[in-house]
C-alpha cells in the first residue's frame, strides 16, 4: 500500500467496498434460505435451489456484455446501472410472498453483473506496476464478504426473517451506488481492453486452451458444489437440534479455522513449487468432507466436514485465479478472467438446480454422494493438468502499420532469450510479452522494438 498513490488508494478501497457490499448481499441468502423460505408460497427443495442459484445465471450471461457496455458508455454509468438492478431485485425479493417472486428478485440481482466494469476501472486508474496490489485488495474483500455473510445471514434472518436479509441487501446496494457516485474516482487513463475485459474474437480460442479449460471447469464445479450442499445443509443442522439462531456459532469458528489452515498450504505450494499436488489435495479434501457427512450426520461430524470443505474451498478459490493469470496468453489476461468469472457464476446456478433436484426426489444425504462423485470426476480431470512455468508479464507501446508488420515484430521477439509468448495488438498499438523470471533482458527487447520501428 505504501507504493500506491492517493488516487490508487482511493480506487482500491472504494471499489473493494462496492464489491464487498454486493457480494455480501448475494452470499447472505446461502446459509438461511432452506430454513426461512419454508413460509413462502410454492416452497419446495427444487425452488429453494433455483432461488439460491438464480443470480448465477444472469451473472454468467451478462458479465461479458456489461463489460463491453462499459467500454462504450464508461465504467461508472455501467456500475450505477448494475447496482440499480441489484437494488430493484433486492426490493422485489423483500416484498415477495412466494418463492417464485424471490427467484425473480434473485434474477434481477444477477443482472447487476459489474465485475468486469469494476476490474476495468481499477485497471484504468492504476499504474501497471501497482495494478496487482489493487486487484489483490479487491479480491481479498470477496473472501471476507463470504465469511461475514455466513455469519451475518443467520443472525439477520433470526431477527427479522427472510425479508430482513433482502432489505439489508438493498440498503448495502444503495450505499454501493453512493460510493460509485461520490467516492469512486473517474478514470483518468484507459488500460488496453484485452487486459481487462473479454473480447469477442478471442473467447473461442481461450475455450479451446486445454489448461484454461481445466481451470474454468474447476471453478464451475467448485461453486456448483458450494451452492448445492447449502440447499440441504441448514436443514441437516436443524435435524441435529441446532437451531437456526445458533448456526453462526458453527460457521464463524469453522471459517476462521479453515482460513488459518489454508495459509500453510499456500506457502508450501509456493515454496516447493508443487502447486499441482496441493491443488489435487484441496480437491480431495472436498471429496472427503462429503464422504464424512454421508457416513455420519451428527453435529461434530458436520462441523469437521465443513472445516475440511472450506480449507479446500479457500485454497482453490485463492490458487486457481493465480494459475489462470500465469497460463493466460500474453495480452489476454482480462479475456481469460472474463470467461473464468462466467464459469464461476454459471456453476452457482447449476449447483442450485442440482441441489434442489436431488433433494426433491431423494434424501439430503444422497446429495453428498452425488457431490462426492462430481468431486472424483474433477480430481481425475485435474490430475492431467500441466503447471505453467513462473513468468512475468510486460506491456510496451509500439508503432506497427499492419498485421504483417506486427507478425514480423512478434517473430523477432520470440527469438530473444527468456521470451515465452508475444502478442502484438495493432488496434491498441501495444505489445504484450510473457517472459521467464530469469534470463530475460528488457533493454534488449526495447532496443529490438525501437529498431523495427525505424526500419
Amino acid at each position: 500500500m505504501s507504493h500506491l498513490n492517493p488516487l490508487e488508494k482511493r480506487a482500491a478501497w472504494s471499489l473493494a467496498l462496492v464489491f464487498a457490499f454486493r457480494m455480501l448481499g448475494l452470499f447472505m441468502l446461502i446459509p438461511v434460505f432452506a430454513i426461512f423460505g419454508k413460509d413462502l408460497i410454492g416452497f419446495s427443495p427444487l425452488w429453494i435451489g433455483l432461488a439460491i442459484g438464480a443470480y448465477g445465471l444472469t451473472q454468467a450471461l451478462l458479465q461479458i456484455p456489461m463489460g463491453w457496455l462499459s467500454d462504450k458508455w464508461g465504467r461508472k454509468p455501467v456500475m450505477l446501472l448494475g447496482l440499480s438492478f441489484f437494488v430493484l431485485g433486492s426490493v422485489v425479493a423483500a416484498l415477495a410472498d412466494s418463492v417464485y417472486m424471490v427467484t425473480f428478485g434473485r434474477v434481477l440481482q444477477g443482472m447487476g453483473a459489474i465485475s468486469g466494469a469494476v476490474m476495468a476501472l481499477a485497471s484504468d486508474i492504476t499504474r501497471e506496476e501497482q495494478r496487482p496490489k489493487v486487484m489483490a485488495i479487491i479480491g481479498m474483500t470477496i473472501g471476507l464478504s463470504f465469511t461475514l455473510a455466513m455469519v451475518a445471514g443467520p443472525a439477520i434472518a433470526a431477527a427479522s426473517g427472510l425479508s430482513g436479509i433482502f432489505w439489508c441487501t438493498a440498503l448495502m446496494a444503495v450505499i454501493g451506488v453512493l460510493l460509485v457516485w461520490k467516492v469512486v474516482p473517474v478514470a483518468v487513463s484507459k488500460a488496453p481492453a484485452s487486459e481487462t475485459l473479454a473480447t469477442k474474437g478471442q473467447i473461442t480460442a481461450l475455450f479451446r486452451h486445454p489448461e484454461l479449460l481445466r481451470l474454468n471447469f474447476g471453478v464451475l464445479v467448485l461453486h456448483l458444489l458450494l451452492t448445492a450442499i447449502f440447499v440441504v445443509l441448514p436443514t441437516m443442522l436443524l435435524q441435529q437440534r441446532f437451531v437456526s439462531e445458533q448456526h453462526w456459532q458453527l460457521y464463524l469458528p469453522v471459517l476462521i479455522a479453515a482460513f488459518i489452515l489454508m495459509l500453510p498450504l499456500m506457502i508450501l505450494a509456493s515454496r516447493k513449487q508443487q502447486e499441482k499436488g496441493y491443488l489435487l489435495l484441496a480437491i480431495s479434501l472436498l471429496i472427503v468432507s462429503f464422504v464424512l457427512i454421508l457416513i455420519n450426520q451428527q453435529l461434530w461430524s458436520i462441523a469437521l466436514a465443513l472445516l475440511l470443505f472450506f480449507v479446500g474451498f479457500n485454497y482453490l478459490e485463492a490458487s486457481m485465479p493465480a494459475l489462470l493469470s500465469r497460463i493466460a496468453p500474453a495480452g489476454l489476461k482480462g479475456t481469460a478472467m472474463g470467461t473464468y468469472a462466467s464459469a464461476q457464476f454459471f456453476g452457482a446456478f447449476l449447483g442450485g438446480i442440482l441441489g434442489g433436484a436431488v433433494a426433491s426426489f431423494s434424501s439430503g444425504e444422497s446429495l453428498f454422494a452425488v457431490a462426492a462423485l462430481i468431486g472424483l470426476l474433477w480430481l481425475a480431470y485435474a490430475s492431467s493438468m500441466t503447471m505453467p512455468a513462473r513468468s512475468q508479464r510486460l506491456s510496451l507501446p509500439v508503432e506497427v502499420a499492419d498485421e504483417a508488420a506486427a507478425a514480423q515484430l512478434a517473430q523477432r521477439l520470440t527469438q530473444l532469450h527468456g521470451v515465452l509468448e508475444v502478442t502484438v495488438v495493432v488496434a491498441e498499438q501495444r505489445l504484450y510479452l510473457k517472459v521467464g523470471q530469469q534470463h530475460f533482458d528488457l533493454a534488449e527487447a526495447q532496443s529490438l522494438v525501437e529498431s523495427s520501428q525505424k526500419s
